[in-house]
């Protein structure tokens, strides 16, 4: 089925990138990425090949540049790209997600070290970096505690902690990440920061079940200094609240690719045992239809990425859930069409169920976004009383 839907007209995009980085020319040149050299090598992705050589064609295509303001702010182009990988390739596309987030973070943060020649680069796919806000963003939840902490010092910040893993990291690249900074005892605010991986320590993870490909590792660090040049926000909670919406629709692409490549494993096999697969649930057609009507529904809410509204923020939480349960039932129901050939350890459903199972325990996790969804709606749910009273 094809990926692209109508996307909202775009700002106009930097000039240098405007004709290269058209809508169409962006799907086109993903799509050719993800149905050529990314298809043949997502088994080996899945088993631990850092693909940083496709990420880099990526991002020469645009693909990970368009949901910045100055390339036009394309979020809802940004999660069709992703879509498009993702169905090749679930992987890949959450390193996608990471890259991307990495970007938001530093246009976002207004520090002329972090938007000149270093985020041309990010965007480009000429340098690389990921996220490290998992532990974070539970904390701002009150899931669990933050784990890095820092103390003010002369000229910046000294950062020590251990973060159990971050995704798409390596020696030579960046993430952003948090810290709380120490205050009486407790933390008085948090910082973001550009954290440079070649001055922190990497430590390996145990093996996961898939997405080995995605250069996850610990991270610990010991008096680490931040200076001015690396602050994404002081205090943090400002930026993380105007940026919100955006990081979590962008997770998006991920399930709805996922979810369409199961979709596709369905119907590879169609011809040959649809006489038998009709007594399935979950069938190709009831799988596309919902597929349709939750895409169309992201990018709708990709139109106003910025929101702050609590409806709004209560719908981005809800169909980001939405988007796991589809790739969920997806991904189960192309192994039970395929039968055995999809029980095969290097068969597609079956990777293709373990990259579901990630798109729902990724951070926000299925139980994190129900967590907050409940949060918001008791909030919202008193005030709509109150009114209904005095009317």
């Amino acid at each position: 089925m094809p990926s692209a839907l109508a996307l909202r007209p775009a700002e106009t995009p930097d000039a240098s990138e405007a004709g290269r980085w058209s809508d169409e020319a962006v799907l086109a040149a993903t799509t050719a990425i993800a149905d050529g050299p990314l298809a043949a090598a997502a088994g080996a992705i899945d088993h631990g090949t850092y693909p940083l050589d496709i990420l880099g064609q990526l991002g020469e295509a645009g693909a990970l540049g368009v949901h910045l303001d100055r390339h036009g702010g394309r979020v809802g182009l940004s999660i069709a790209a992703m879509q498009a990988v993702s169905r090749a390739c679930g992987a890949t596309g959450f390193l996608m997600w990471c890259h991307d987030v990495c970007g938001l973070y530093m246009e976002q943060s207004g520090n002329p070290a972090l938007t000149g020649t270093l985020l041309d680069d990010h965007a480009a796919g000429r340098s690389f970096g990921g996220t490290a806000l998992s532990n974070p963003m539970k904390a701002f939840a009150g899931i669990e505690p933050i784990l890095l902490r820092a103390q003010r010092v002369a000229g910046g910040y000294r950062v020590s902690g251990m973060l159990p893993w971050v995704s798409h990291i390596d020696p030579g690249q960046y993430c952003g990440a948090i810290a709380g900074v120490d205050a009486n005892g407790g933390i008085g605010h948090e910082i973001m920061f550009l954290l440079r991986c070649d001055r922190a320590e990497l430590r390996r993870c145990p093996e996961f079940s898939g997405m080995e490909g995605t250069s996850t590792w610990g991270l610990k660090l010991d008096d680490y200094f931040v200076g001015q040049g690396d602050i994404i926000a002081d205090p943090a909670r400002p930026l993380i609240g105007r940026i919100r919406g955006a990081f979590i629709l962008l997770q998006c692409g991920m399930g709805l690719g996922v979810a369409e490549g199961s979709l596709d494993s369905m119907l590879a096999v169609e011809e040959t045992l649809g006489h038998v697969n009709q007594f399935l649930d979950d069938r190709p057609a009831e799988i596309a239809a919902e597929l349709a009507e939750l895409r169309a529904r992201v990018m709708r809410l990709a139109e106003t990425p910025y929101e702050s509204a609590t409806d709004y923020l209560i719908d981005v939480l809800d169909a980001r859930a939405q988007t796991s349960e589809l790739a969920l039932r997806a991904a189960q129901s192309a192994l039970l069409h395929q039968g055995a050939r999809g029980y095969m350890m290097s068969a597609a459903p079956q990777r293709r169920a373990r990259e579901a199972h990630f798109v729902a325990i990724v951070t926000p996790a299925i139980k994190h976004l129900r967590w907050e969804m409940a949060r918001l709606s008791r909030e919202v749910l008193p005030a709509a009383s109150a009114q209904g009273a005095v009317a």
